[in-house]
Order: structure tokens, then sequence, then C-alpha cells
């Protein structure tokens, strides 16, 4: 027997996408943490807001559920996976599908009442205002 060194097919090779597309489908199957979707989040903070803004294209906003717990903001919904007509054959698919659930924790407490949540073109963004304990107080100065 003689061992050769693998060498990787070309890309024009059929099997091999088809291949990939299984290997993909049964990491989804299992849900394997490698293959898990999350949206991408940006997060800035002001003397009086904090402000997320998640990336959820493709969602509707029953979709999408925002909660507060324990001090965190938690950001979870479902991406279902859209129907494919019979005849049709996938040829490539990397958008994610499925349940997807992100939890920040915030640094400092904020005004439950006062949270607002608006979703337009596929971006949600979370204002956040701060407690008033948790903004920055300008302290006087007295002249003795």
């Amino acid at each position: 027997m003689k061992l050769i060194q693998y060498q990787r097919p070309a890309l024009d090779w059929p099997t091999f996408g088809r291949l990939a597309s299984l290997q993909d489908e049964i990491d989804r199957l299992f849900e394997s943490p490698l293959r898990a979707w999350a949206p991408a989040i940006d997060v800035r903070e002001d003397a009086d807001n904090f402000v997320i803004r998640a990336e959820l294209p493709g969602l509707k906003r029953d979709d999408i559920n925002v909660s507060l717990q324990d001090g965190a903001l938690v950001i979870s919904g479902e991406r279902t996976v859209e129907k494919v007509e019979d005849g049709v054959e996938i040829h490539r698919q990397e958008r994610y599908y499925g349940k997807f659930q992100r939890a920040l924790s915030l640094p400092a407490p904020v005004a439950a009442n006062q949270i607002k949540a608006q979703y337009k073109d596929g971006v949600l963004i979370v204002t956040l205002p701060k407690a008033e304990e948790a903004k920055p107080k300008q302290i006087d100065i007295s002249v003795n």
C-alpha cells in the first residue's frame, strides 16, 4: 500500500460542493457551537444612554424578543429557513438559520421603564437610558 499526500479537488468538482453543504447541514442539525449564529452588535455609551445596534436582516419584528433580565439586555429570536421549491438545487448557502440569543451585561443601572427599541431596515436599535444614580455628576467646589 502506498500513501499519497491529500490533494484538494478542483473547484469545479461538483461532489465536493455537495459534501461541504452536507457538512453544513449536519452542523446545523446538531447545533454545533462552531456553526451557531449570533447577530453582529455595536454597543455605545454616552453620558445619558447605552445604545445597542444589532444586525438582524431578513427578520420580522415579531421574530425578535428584547428583554431586561438581572441587569443584562437579552436579544433573542429565530431566523427560519426559506422554503426551497422542488427542482431547485442550492449550490451555496452561507446565511445561518435557527435560534439566536445575545445577552449583554450592563455596567450601570438603567431606567427600565424608559427603554426604547426600534427595528428598521434589518437593524434593531435599543436605547437604554441610564438611571439617575449612574449618570455622571458635576460637583461644585466651594470657596472657603
